[in-house]
């Protein structure tokens, strides 16, 4: 059975996006078969992964809005072993379309259902709001990857994250747990960087992976370029860093 992970933050700029498809081909490009869940409106993932949003036809707003089952949305991308379930702007009327649907909070792990056990992981990139699009991706994970951008307030709002989870854990998923906590946009010369690594292990614990995500303009670029980084520049830093990070999380059988 496939493992499903949350990547989410309600803070924007936090790295949740280039973790989503760099781990993705990470995990992909280590044997593994992945999907890649675009779940936010912004369809970052999507275009990201080369996908042109103007030419998505059926997308996950077509799952939550009953339109298509899971499989008929799922597609291949340029890269082995790693497929999309794109995202579109109509995705923002789902809020809406949801609140009288029974088992609103239910959609999508219901729709993972049927081809959960076709993936080893299943990543899921959710909008940067603790919505109810955000809930039904937490109500249908096993775990949670939370980017924390090396920045000042770093912690700001995770204490309300983290009880958003306490909530979801208790009264939808009881299986939820935080998989990890990834320290992003680190730069080892910085003093605040290296303070903010020393907070959040503080208040973490283990639960902090050893891998930092560094600055690194190829992190930047490759979106642009609709690539993952390793495909964009696999001896990049950024690159070879998600690699880490991938062999970390399949070593340590974190998320």
């Amino acid at each position: 059975m496939g493992k499903i992970i949350s990547i989410v933050n309600q803070k924007g700029g936090v790295g949740k996006t280039t973790t989503t498809i760099n781990l993705s081909a990470s995990f992909a490009y280590e044997g593994r078969r992945v999907l890649l869940i675009d779940s936010d409106p912004q369809s970052n993932s999507t275009s990201g992964m080369g996908l042109i949003r103007e030419e998505v036809t059926t997308s996950i707003y077509d799952v939550y809005a009953g339109h298509a089952l899971i499989k008929d949305v799922i597609r291949a991308t340029d890269y082995e072993r790693l497929f999309i379930v794109p995202s579109i702007i109509d995705l923002l009327a789902v809020e809406v379309e949801l609140v009288n649907k029974e088992r609103r909070e239910w959609v999508l792990c219901d729709a993972l259902k049927d081809v959960r056990d076709d993936y080893d992981y299943i990543l899921i990139d959710c909008p940067p709001s603790l919505s109810l699009l955000t809930l039904n991706c937490l109500v249908a994970s096993n775990g949670v990857l939370i980017p924390v951008q090396c920045e000042y307030y770093a912690l700001e709002g995770l204490s309300m994250l983290t009880r958003t989870l306490d909530m979801v854990q208790k009264t939808f998923n009881p299986y939820l747990e935080i998989s990890g906590i990834l320290l992003t946009m680190y730069d080892s010369r910085n003093t605040l960087s290296n303070q903010v690594v020393n907070e959040v292990k503080g208040y973490f614990g283990n639960k902090v992976y050893e891998t930092l995500i560094p600055r690194n303009v190829t992190l930047g670029e490759a979106p642009g370029h609709g690539k993952p980084a390793m495909y964009y520049d696999r001896r990049s830093k950024g690159a070879q860093t998600y690699l880490t990070l991938a062999g970390e999380i399949l070593e340590k059988g974190l998320g």
